[in-house]
């Protein structure tokens, strides 16, 4: 389980990558992930390709995220959702909160 970071070449998109099990194991190293980025980050890309499962506390953690950007007005994506995850979004109607890719 762990977490990356990677800032776009223009410093305004930031992908944050997910490896394995998405839990309250990965709170600070989420929360690290992007706090420490630059005011030029206006997109925040939640790459969840590598991601075998989320509970709610990872529904908590992108919450956080959402605020951090901007709340109503951020632009953060989930990209690589697989069925299970896509499933939780919907039933949690994150998908009305996410771009959920």
């Amino acid at each position: 389980m762990s977490i990356s970071s990677q800032l776009s070449s223009s410093n305004t998109e930031l992908i944050i990558t997910v490896d394995g099990r998405f839990d309250a194991s990965l709170l600070d190293e989420f929360r690290l992930s992007y706090e420490s980025v630059p005011d030029t980050v206006k997109k925040y890309i939640v790459d969840l390709k590598r991601t075998e499962h989320l509970d709610s506390s990872a529904l908590g953690m992108l919450l956080v995220l959402r605020d951090f950007a901007g709340g109503d007005k951020s632009n953060v994506e989930i990209a690589n959702a697989n069925s299970e995850v896509k499933k939780i979004f919907t039933i949690s109607s994150f998908e009305k909160l996410f771009n959920v890719q």
